[in-house]
């Protein structure tokens, strides 16, 4: 089998198992009883729904602009539009953090920026959050553990740890880099010796040693800064401690379900969305749904009310601004995204 057949299938069979978790959602409730309750929502809480769904995208968007400030003036404008992107580009890669890959490039579209400083603040922007969002599921799979089913707290423990796990790698794989400097400069050595293109080979070799040293002084400058560890605190929570907090409580309230503790309500929704970080759908897609509804109805909550939250809560803060980031990605400057 082909690396492109192998790679076909497999994206086939991620749809495939997005679509299946998908479906198998749509067995859980009744969809007419679930728009009735929709369409029941008072307006006054479908528009502070709709304004703190938009405070919580500013909220990302200032997350963006707490690692690019301080390397370049910045408009919010163009954090948000990089926010936009990332996010469409991550409903393509079947991981939360994959889209994140492409961050750099949009960063050097967007502001111009050297490529080397824009890796470093996105893989910066990438530790910080996968940290961040380990502690706030760590605290909401703690309240859970005695409510879950052994499989499902193993799922979610999984998850949570990979978020630790990925975000230790970037912060220390940002401040070391440099280590990857005596491989370089091995293979730089080997490749002069290759005729007619080893001298071209070796100095674009010797080139990523300039690279590395360059994004490891800038991810210092920036890992060393406290107040872009603040400033991306205060939008990381508003996006998503505060907003999705918020916009569900006010729908449980809207469909009449009494939530208690209400204040570990945002906790609770940040491990159930944990499992974004595994490979398994296009952005989560199904099986994020599937495990939150599978987390809330442990808790308590009837399927037929949790459900339809949870489409909402996801269309809101995922699918929509994913939407919204296709027209900017396609007036990427084409010509800007690359290393050199």
């Amino acid at each position: 089998m082909t690396s492109r057949a192998r790679d076909l299938g497999i994206t086939v069979a991620q749809y495939g198992l997005a679509v299946a978790a998908l479906s198998w959602l749509l067995t859980q409730f009744d969809i007419a009883s679930a728009i009735d309750l929709l369409v029941g929502v008072e307006t006054e809480t479908a528009l502070t729904v709709v304004t703190v769904s938009v405070l919580g995208i500013c909220g990302r968007a200032y997350t963006w602009h707490a690692v690019m400030t301080p390397l370049a003036p910045a408009r919010f404008r163009t954090a948000a539009g990089t926010t936009l992107i990332v996010n469409f580009v991550n409903q393509l890669l079947p991981s939360r953090l994959s889209g994140r890959l492409a961050a750099p490039f949009v960063l050097r579209s967007q502001t111009g920026m050297a490529y080397s400083d824009a890796a470093a603040a996105s893989a910066l922007h990438t530790g910080v959050f996968a940290l961040y969002y380990g502690v706030a599921a760590t605290a909401g799979l703690v309240l859970a553990v005695p409510l879950l089913r052994l499989e499902l707290i193993l799922l979610l423990a999984l998850a949570t740890g990979l978020y630790f796990v990925a975000g230790l790698t970037v912060l220390f794989g940002g401040l070391n880099l440099a280590y990857l400097d005596r491989l370089i400069g091995l293979l730089s050595g080997v490749a002069v010796r290759i005729p007619r293109v080893g001298g071209t080979l070796a100095a674009r070799l010797d080139g990523l040693l300039e690279f590395t040293d360059s994004s490891t002084t800038t991810f210092r400058s920036l890992a060393s800064e406290p107040a872009v560890w603040l400033r991306y605190a205060v939008g990381w929570a508003v996006d998503l401690v505060l907003a999705p907090g918020v916009r569900v409580g006010l729908l449980l309230g809207s469909f009449g379900v009494a939530f208690e503790p209400l204040v570990a309500l945002p906790l609770y929704l940040l491990v159930a969305y944990t499992v974004t970080l595994l490979p398994l759908t296009p952005g989560g897609i199904g099986v994020t749904e599937a495990t939150a509804t599978a987390v809330f109805v442990a808790l308590g909550l009837p399927a037929e009310v949790i459900i339809p939250i949870i489409f909402v809560d996801r269309f809101l803060s995922i699918y929509l601004p994913s939407l919204a980031g296709w027209y900017p990605s396609v007036r990427l400057d084409v010509a800007s995204l690359t290393t050199e």
